[in-house]
């Protein structure tokens, strides 16, 4: 009866980072409140309160919690990647599906900006970012890029935003056409090119 009882918690608190991932997106880190998270997740407002200490600390926890899964992923398929041109390649193709007001890219963006008001949020997904810049700057390495390897690992995960918000504001530029000066900049040849 326990285990029931623990499951149907954790399902719960799982609707609740689930609707509160898609409703900072759709109003905004401040727009988020209580009474919308728990309408979303079908339950009572109450039941926020009881697995979240305050609306804050759940709006933090479903980002970070996205962000983390987003990051995994991104840095997992990245070290998969042959050469650091096809990795730069795959990267860039693969900003090229958000579109900087989709969902994602905006919950990014909200984060980023709570992150300067709220000091709890700015350690946890500095962390990440920290976590993120690491595992680059270890397949960089690993593809004989060690001497700047930290520095390119910087200027990739910034890259990243930057392109995801520049998006925003342009919907026609497209990522994937600007691997050449990336891979320029970082002083990484075309897949099967010469240094």
């Amino acid at each position: 009866m326990a285990e029931v009882s623990a499951e149907r918690g954790r399902a719960t608190r799982e609707r609740l980072l689930r609707a509160a991932v898609s409703l900072i997106g759709e109003v905004g880190w401040s727009g988020v409140s209580t009474r919308m998270v728990a309408q979303r997740a079908g339950v009572n407002a109450g039941v926020v309160h009881y697995h979240f200490a305050s609306v804050s600390d759940l709006l933090v926890a479903a980002g970070v919690g996205f962000a983390r899964e987003l990051l995994e992923q991104t840095g997992a398929e990245l070290a998969s990647r042959p050469s650091v041109a096809d990795g730069i390649d795959w990267l860039l193709r693969e900003l090229s599906r958000y579109s900087g007001t989709d969902p994602a890219s905006l919950l990014l963006a909200e984060m980023f900006l709570a992150a300067g008001r709220e000091p709890g949020l700015r350690a946890e997904l500095g962390a990440l970012v920290d976590g993120f810049r690491s595992r680059v700057a270890g397949w960089l390495r690993e593809h004989g890029q060690g001497a700047r390897a930290e520095q390119s690992a910087v200027v990739i995960a910034a890259l990243i935003d930057g392109l995801v918000l520049h998006r925003a504001l342009d919907p026609a530029l497209d990522p994937a056409t600007l691997a050449g000066p990336l891979r320029a900049m970082l002083g990484v040849p075309p897949e099967g090119g010469q240094r």
